[in-house]
């Protein structure tokens, strides 16, 4: 255990998947220091992320982008001007949580930690008594469960948490959705990046199997996805309650632990159906389904679609899991 710390930097600028399944590891973090500031340093988006999960984090500030990093654009000015902000922190830990360090390790050397701790790999190594091999192979949660423990702080559980709170219930309510909570399924046809969307009329037609068995259908996603969820509502053979850009994140909590079921890219939304214990149909399609699908795998369905491209296979699991959901 490091000793003496007050003052907590978590560096992850990533997006909503990305910093849920590190709260397993912020969970065990502030167990182990109770009384430390936490600050996360991320994208502007967190800025909510951070007062959702208050219990973890104390203060949020926007790292405003470096050169490889291909999340957000970068100024140099902007950037030089935060490595002094982050100097003047004097943070007696800072956590490098990104990734295996090759960008972002020399970076963070100048931001004059006192201690500096993280993941390394050959090319960006670091003091080994503070930072882990970057573990390949294993799942997201799992990786920062293992750097807390490299630092000696215990693990808490690997579960998965998202809270909801009376704004967001509030905000369904307004939305007099036309649904029974535990009798409609959504499905999230959308994800950041093309290359990992399942082809939208593929999730139409899970729609339609799930309206054959009494679930009403929600289509979630974001305004700039709209494209995507009108298809999804076009095809279908049933009726579609289209929710497209009309839920905030907390709202669509509310949606999620609701539904008897979601169907879905491997993306947030399965990381938030797996926090709230809704069980789901994840497709995969990044290769990486041991990495980012769900842990629990009696209530959630991972499909790998690059390994196995069967449309039947899918919907024999889908059938699977709404007799497991009843």
């Amino acid at each position: 255990m490091i000793d003496g710390i007050g003052k907590i930097g978590v560096f992850r600028a990533l997006q909503l998947g990305d910093l849920l399944c590190v709260i397993p590891a912020m969970r065990a973090l502030r167990r182990a220091f109770p009384r430390a500031e936490i600050t996360l340093l991320g994208l502007p988006w967190a800025r909510g992320f951070v007062e959702r999960f208050c219990g973890y984090f104390d203060r949020f500030v926007h790292f405003p982008g470096c050169p490889g990093l291909p999340e957000q654009g970068y100024d140099a000015g902007a950037l030089e001007r935060f490595i002094v902000s982050m100097r003047e922190e004097r943070f007696d830990l800072l956590l490098q949580m990104q990734g295996n360090g090759t960008i972002v390790n020399r970076l963070l050397s100048e931001f004059g930690a006192r201690r500096l701790a993280g993941f390394h790999n050959a090319e960006s190594r670091m003091d080994p008594a503070f930072f882990v091999e970057y573990p390949e192979g294993i799942h997201e949660i799992r990786r920062h469960l293992r750097l807390m423990g490299h630092l000696g702080i215990a693990a808490d559980g690997e579960e998965l948490e998202f809270p909801i709170c009376e704004a967001d219930e509030a905000e369904i309510a307004a939305l007099k959705l036309p649904v029974v909570p535990g009798r409609y399924v959504c499905i999230h046809p959308g994800s950041r990046g093309a290359w990992r969307q399942w082809p939208p009329a593929h999730f139409a037609q899970l729609g339609n199997i799930c309206a054959e068995k009494g679930l009403a259908v929600v289509v979630t996603g974001t305004a700039a996805e709209a494209a995507i969820t009108r298809v999804v509502r076009d095809v279908a053979a049933c009726p579609v309650v289209d929710c497209t850009g009309r839920t905030s994140l907390g709202a669509m909590g509310v949606l999620l632990r609701d539904a008897a079921l979601l169907i879905a890219n491997c993306t947030g939304v399965s990381h938030m159906a797996a926090a709230l214990r809704t069980p789901s149909l994840i497709i995969s399609m990044d290769g990486e389904p041991y990495r980012w699908g769900p842990l629990d795998r009696s209530r959630h369905v991972t499909i790998d679609w690059m390994m196995r491209p069967r449309f039947g296979e899918v919907v024999d699991a889908l059938e699977e899991l709404m007799v497991v959901c009843g």
